[in-house]
């Protein structure tokens, strides 16, 4: 009898196999996997298109815009209407360009959004992985300083932080940190309580690893997808929080071109000057819609019991 060849397997199925011949391979299954339960959302992939663009706008900013974000020109460019020569999206009261005032500021809307996510979400992961999985008199400490942040409103706490540490966009990042950990704990407090006593954590609890290794190596990571979609959806809250302390003149200071701060000068001529207020609220509502569909589709991708439904 003859040998049947062998039909080289594709690239996709490769992916898709149900028998992974190594852990790089199920690794990538899964991403693949997750991948296309993501992109099966358009909403999502339109989030996801805007935050690309965000990104980009952010980089590049130096090279798109076509006059300087601080310098005006108030002898003969003062709020100059959408579509006047040169100024695409107008002009505010002193004669600076919005549209290169809109891209500069997407660098300060990354730097927030960048800085409370890596502040704030490995502390709270931190502190529910320990609560949840110590429990005991640690979990009770922990979860009642917890609640102690929880019980004041995010927008009030962080404006008397930044009342007590002083304007600035560096204190009105650590002041929105502060205030964002707590709901990041309670969740990883209550993934860690769901896994401490699974079978895995037992077999490597008898292997000898130290509680500080089950929580760092094994109890973190499963707590992560949730997480992410948590701090995804929470990214419109902190870009809102950001533009209230901008426009009330605690967050980034002028002349820099944070979006809060644009629609707090532009607020005393929204009736015959509509866009100078209106083009930075715009930027924020975009960016904020964005986060919104892509922390659904995360959600339903990293969670296949949602997608099912």
């Amino acid at each position: 009898m003859t040998a049947v060849p062998s039909v080289p397997m594709s690239r996709r199925d490769w992916l898709l196999s149900d028998r992974p011949q190594s852990r790089t391979q199920a690794r990538l299954g899964r991403a693949y996997m997750t991948w296309r339960r993501f992109s099966a959302n358009r909403l999502a992939l339109v989030g996801l298109g805007i935050l690309m663009l965000l990104i980009l706008m952010a980089i590049f900013a130096g090279v798109l815009s076509p006059h300087s974000p601080v310098i005006g020109n108030l002898a003969g460019a003062r709020l100059l209407p959408p579509g006047s020569p040169g100024y695409l999206l107008g002009t505010d009261e002193q004669g600076r360009d919005i549209l290169s005032r809109l891209l500069h500021g997407s660098r300060l809307t990354l730097f927030v959004i960048i800085l409370v996510a890596v502040i704030a979400a490995p502390t709270g992961l931190i502190v529910g992985a320990v609560a949840g999985y110590a429990g005991g008199w640690v979990d009770a400490v922990l979860m009642r300083i917890t609640d102690i942040f929880l019980a004041f409103p995010k927008l009030v706490l962080a404006l008397a932080l930044v009342a007590a540490l002083g304007p600035g966009i560096e204190n009105a990042v650590l002041a929105i940190a502060i205030t964002s950990w707590p709901p990041y704990a309670r969740i990883a407090r209550a993934e860690t309580m769901t896994v401490r006593n699974a079978d895995y954590i037992a077999a490597v609890r008898l292997m000898g690893a130290s509680p500080l290794r089950i929580v760092l190596l094994h109890v973190m990571p499963m707590c992560l997808s949730s997480l992410i979609v948590r701090i995804t959806l929470d990214m419109a809250g902190v870009i809102l929080t950001a533009a209230g302390l901008g426009f009330l003149g605690l967050g980034a200071q002028p002349p820099l071109p944070e979006w809060g701060a644009m629609i707090a000068s532009g607020r005393r001529f929204i009736l015959d000057q509509w866009w100078v207020a209106t083009m930075p609220g715009i930027a924020i509502l975009l960016v904020s819609l964005a986060f919104n569909l892509l922390g659904d589709g995360l959600r339903d991708a990293l969670d296949p019991r949602e997608a099912g439904q």
